[in-house]
């Protein structure tokens, strides 16, 4: 009985993987909160709460989130900085403007909907460009184009993502009553969870462009220190080494034919 329960507990179980994921969620959502209150600091915060989430899910579940979560900060500051503003001009105009709309008759009336419109791309782009940020070094223009790719290359993917980031919101809006309680919700764990479901819905595309990780979530090297990008000729070399137990570098002809003789071929 003691040993089910401590291998149940172990941090290589799963309970205890789950429990260490929902344990970096919370810390690295009470770091957003605490880096957002400046507001302007909203987009670092947001693409270093990817930092943690994408990082966590390539293996490195031993992670430090309030170490990882300022690496994320500080490497991209300047570029979720600037985005943010940008973006929060756009939706302030916007805003501003579809109120004008309603208020107009004829055709100007219209015009809200189109504004509307041009609303819900820049979401898109939003929600698409923060993670794209954090798991990529690009400039915001290739960054925007590159989060464009991702959010359309499985549409069925962008809905999800848009239902995860929109209804919480909406719920939480809605119900006046409820709002103490959502914001105990936002405030521990509600952005973490956000960016973990949205992560699990990109991890799988975007390591087709970043380089591997062994379990530990380590960059996997060459032996000259490269890192090794899937697809590339050092990967095949990698696993081939690595199925002979060579330690991940390619064999000579001697070592293949010694372990051919041990396996009695």
């Amino acid at each position: 009985m003691r040993n089910f329960i401590n291998s149940f507990m172990s941090n290589d179980s799963a309970f205890g993987r789950t429990m260490t994921k929902i344990g970096i969620i919370i810390c690295a959502n009470l770091m957003f909160v605490l880096f957002s209150m400046p507001v302007v600091t909203i987009g670092a915060s947001y693409v270093a709460l990817y930092h943690v989430m994408l990082k966590t899910l390539r293996g490195n579940t031993g992670l430090n989130p309030f170490k990882e979560f300022w690496i994320g900060f500080k490497s991209n500051f300047k570029q979720a900085t600037i985005a943010w503003v940008i973006f929060a001009l756009l939706f302030a105009f916007g805003y501003y403007n579809a109120g004008i709309c309603r208020q107009a008759t004829g055709f100007i009336n219209y015009l809200q909907y189109g504004i509307y419109a041009l609303g819900i791309v820049a979401v898109i782009i939003m929600i698409y460009l923060f993670p794209t940020m954090a798991a990529f070094a690009n400039t915001i223009p290739n960054l925007i184009r590159n989060g464009l790719y991702f959010a359309f290359h499985k549409p069925w993917w962008l809905v999800v993502n848009l239902f995860f980031h929109v209804f919480p919101l909406y719920l939480t809006y809605s119900d006046p009553q409820m709002m103490p309680l959502y914001a105990f919700c936002w405030f521990f764990f509600g952005f973490g969870a956000i960016t973990m479901l949205t992560s699990r819905l990109l991890i799988k595309d975007f390591s087709k462009y970043l380089p591997l990780v062994d379990d530990d979530g380590d960059f996997i090297l060459t032996e000259d220190g490269e890192k090794i990008m899937p697809g590339s000729p050092e990967e095949k070399a990698y696993f081939a080494g690595e199925g002979m137990n060579t330690g991940g570098r390619s064999m000579t002809e001697d070592e293949i034919l010694e372990e051919m003789k041990k396996l009695d071929m």
